[in-house]
């Protein structure tokens, strides 16, 4: 079976051809950081422009990496959302135009569930129950996978997600944007423990995160300090190294400690890593030495099938295809699409994973 995944949903128009599943034929991405890089962040009206650019260029190549025609795909599965509106109708109404001229079906995937997806490419099929934790500039969730399909959203950040704290911290401090991989490189250098920045305290004992607090310490140290923006990130300070590497730590520590939290409730015999923030190294190392602590597998994907990419999409839509699935052709962005939330206090769900066990 042949799918054309396409991805716009924020700052990458990317497009891949997936076979059964969990074959790449092609993935092939175009990223806009240089052009967003100077405005410090994504502005959502240049990237749906560049995507309209940039589009029909990125699935033709991936057409022709994969060998294959519009009339050799057995469906087609475009980001719905969430995302930013210009750019997810940019990959939809693409997508519609490929269907409607080949006579494919068609469905809508829920960008986080994509991430989710990213797994398939480099790991045999989870085992469930499995803990998921989505990390990007605009997500962070974890969630808990009861079987394909079927998620309960046991934790989310309360303010700030994980990319955007690094994002901010990183033009605080003059390192620009993107912040997350130039704080990993810097962290290396720097002392982990040579600040020590308070982690939030969720008062109601939830599994949530917040990310805003760890951001007013920072701004807070830097202002007592003195501490002035870097003016060469090649050669940073070392109190703007150990800056990195502490800030960096409680961002990770936060995030493992929430998961931890939640394996012991869930006892999950999978735990899995994705979303652009999935590409930091000390939180792949720390979630790897979280799932040998717990003796289950850490998927973590490369980060290729981390970052926004198409490849995840084709992937999350393939069993939606395999059921005959079709969206009609009023189908359009929403924003605040989200992944069904299936109730793990009920007798059903709990009968099933004591017969597991």
């Amino acid at each position: 079976m042949l799918i054309l995944g396409i991805e716009t949903s924020c700052d990458e128009t990317a497009a891949a051809i997936l076979e059964n599943g969990t074959v790449v034929k092609s993935n092939v991405i175009y990223s806009q950081i240089a052009t967003h890089k100077r405005f410090g962040g994504v502005v959502p009206e240049i990237a749906s422009r560049e995507h309209l650019e940039k589009i029909q260029d990125v699935v033709n190549e991936a057409f022709v990496q994969a060998d294959v025609t519009p009339f050799d795909l057995d469906g087609i599965a475009i980001t719905q959302g969430p995302g930013l509106v210009g750019s997810l109708l940019v990959g939809i109404n693409f997508g519609k135009g490929i269907a409607f001229a080949a006579n494919k079906p068609f469905v809508g995937v829920n960008h986080i569930e994509g991430h989710v997806y990213s797994v398939a490419f480099e790991f045999p099929a989870p085992e469930y129950p499995a803990l998921a934790l989505i990390v990007s500039g605009g997500h962070t969730n974890l969630f808990l996978i009861l079987e394909p399909g079927k998620y309960k959203l046991v934790g989310r950040t309360r303010d700030d997600a994980a990319g955007e704290a690094f994002d901010k911290v990183s033009k605080l401090i003059g390192l620009g944007y993107p912040g997350g991989p130039v704080i990993d490189r810097l962290a290396k250098l720097g002392n982990k423990r040579g600040i020590i920045f308070p982690l939030a305290e969720i008062k109601d004992q939830r599994l949530d995160f917040s990310f805003s607090g760890l951001k007013t310490a920072v701004l807070r140290y830097v202002r007592e300090h003195h501490i002035e923006p870097v003016t060469d990130p090649q050669n940073p300070s070392p109190q703007i190294l150990d800056l990195c590497a502490s800030f960096q730590n409680a961002v990770v520590r936060a995030l493992i400690r929430s998961v931890r939290r939640a394996a012991e409730i869930y006892h999950p015999k999978t735990l899995i890593l994705a979303g652009g923030v999935a590409c930091n190294s000390e939180l792949r190392a720390s979630l790897q030495h979280l799932a040998d602590e717990l003796h289950v597998p850490a998927y973590i994907p490369s980060p290729i099938y981390t970052t926004d990419n198409a490849a995840m999409i084709a992937a999350a839509g393939y069993p939606k295809l395999l059921r005959g699935e079709c969206a009609g052709w009023e189908m359009s962005a929403d924003l605040s699409l989200r992944l069904q939330n299936v109730d793990v206090e009920s007798d059903t769900w709990k009968k099933k994973q004591r017969y597991r066990l």
